[in-house]
């Protein structure tokens, strides 16, 4: 197989992967693009990424807000799906992509993955329950890997947050993020994703050490890494990148070129460290 997971040994770790955040697509409050324009955009930023070095992508629609829980509609799904293939065209058969469409619509996520021949998904509310943004979000590990196995998907790896971000997780207080790996290790899942407390804000590194200690899949970091700090985690098996790639550091914002070569220019000297 070839995923975003088996490039390890060709890769040095930690992977370094971009976040596309794609435009608001049609039917969503933000939404003043039409299709073709949103696919352009999404294309264009994924091959920034692409030629800067960096080792994949991640597609995701953080422009959908406010977000649905647990679903959304087809026209999501379509349109998801074509950015997905018009991306996956662009920047050929091997690049490592993976999805997300927010909020924790994992199963959706999941079938665009599968129709688009995309390598993973970042899912959300696999594994416990928590309260987020869109409400109580329960745990669906259940529903999500029966469908992956029903679709023949299982090429498809799922990587899951723990403890996430936008979340507040006192109902679950009582758990170690050491907890959260054994649940996702335990379910059969991937990888886990270990986040700050919001969109841009750092995570902490002691949780990476912890989960990297107690984990036998890979820890990846979800928010927070900028080319200032990547050093701090250099021990985790993928960073995902967005925020910090904009211009001023804002997530909606456009790209900044000198911040994809400021990051990889930071990797490559962890690499050399190493």
């Amino acid at each position: 197989m070839n995923t975003i997971f088996d490039i390890k040994t060709q890769i040095k770790l930690p992977v370094l992967l971009g976040m596309v955040h794609v435009r608001a697509l049609p039917g969503t409050p933000f939404n003043f693009e039409d299709i073709d324009s949103i696919c352009q955009i999404a294309v264009k930023e994924a091959e920034m990424y692409r030629i800067a070095g960096f080792d994949g992508i991640l597609i995701e629609n953080m422009h959908d807000r406010p977000y649905l829980k647990g679903h959304v509609g087809p026209e999501i799904i379509a349109g998801m799906t074509r950015v997905a293939t018009a991306i996956r065209k662009k920047v050929g058969k091997t690049y490592p992509i993976g999805i997300q469409i927010l909020a924790g619509a994992n199963i959706e996520a999941l079938a665009v993955a599968h129709i688009a021949k995309l390598d993973f998904i970042r899912a959300e509310g696999v594994i416990f329950a928590h309260v987020a943004d869109e409400g109580m979000i329960e745990a669906c590990a259940g529903e999500l890997l029966r469908e992956r196995k029903r679709l023949g998907a299982e090429r498809v790896r799922i990587w899951t947050d723990i403890q996430k971000k936008h979340s507040a997780h006192s109902i679950t207080s009582d758990l170690k993020i050491e907890d959260w790996v054994h649940g996702s290790e335990f379910f059969g899942l991937d990888g886990v994703i270990v986040t700050g407390s919001s969109t841009g804000k750092s995570a902490n590194t002691t949780d990476l050490e912890l989960a990297k200690k107690s984990s036998r899949i890979p820890v990846a970091i979800g928010s927070g890494i900028t080319p200032e700090n990547v050093h701090l985690y250099s021990s985790a098996d993928a960073l995902i990148v967005g925020s910090s790639m904009k211009y001023d550091g804002l997530w909606s914002n456009p790209i900044d070129p000198s911040r994809l070569k400021d990051m990889v220019k930071a990797k490559k000297k962890i690499e050399r460290e190493a």
